[in-house]
């Protein structure tokens, strides 16, 4: 088992969905956690926001990981989105985001909010994996195609 499968569900994760804009996707991002954990979606997408303001967290290769830390979550959750129409993010590689893992951890998750991350960005980086996952024709396929991918 790997630390992503657990973030997801069949509620937070998304195929073929598009937005105009990250602040869109993070909008749309913040409602659904808001709706999913009982939290304030402005808190969320403050988050999201405030730390894309410091740095694109796209890493290349159409991926993107925005991350924030929720005052008040008590676990670490994620949402999946599969984007319809590759979405600019600034990444490093200049190219557009077709995925994208939006990852909340609890305010003072420092290690496992690293963790997670790290394993994100190994399961990203791995190009089967990405063109598995873009292919994926159903939401449950792309749950079990994560939930056994191992590091």
């Amino acid at each position: 088992m790997n630390l992503i499968a657990p973030l997801i569900t069949p509620e937070t994760t998304l195929l073929d969905v598009s937005f105009t804009s990250k602040k869109k996707l993070f909008e749309h991002a913040a409602d659904l956690f808001a709706r999913a954990h009982g939290l304030k979606s402005t808190d969320i997408f403050t988050s999201l926001f405030e730390r894309e303001r410091l740095g694109s967290t796209a890493l290349g290769c159409g991926i993107a990981i925005p991350h924030g830390r929720i005052k008040g979550l008590k676990d670490a959750c994620g949402a999946l989105y599969r984007l319809s129409t590759p979405l600019e993010f600034d990444a490093p590689d200049n190219q557009p985001v077709s995925l994208c893992f939006v990852l909340l951890v609890p305010k003072d998750a420092n290690e496992q909010h690293l963790q997670i991350l790290g394993e994100l960005a190994q399961l990203f980086g791995d190009e089967a994996m990405r063109t598995k996952m873009l292919g994926t024709a159903t939401v449950p396929e792309l749950i079990a195609l994560i939930g056994a991918w191992t590091t």
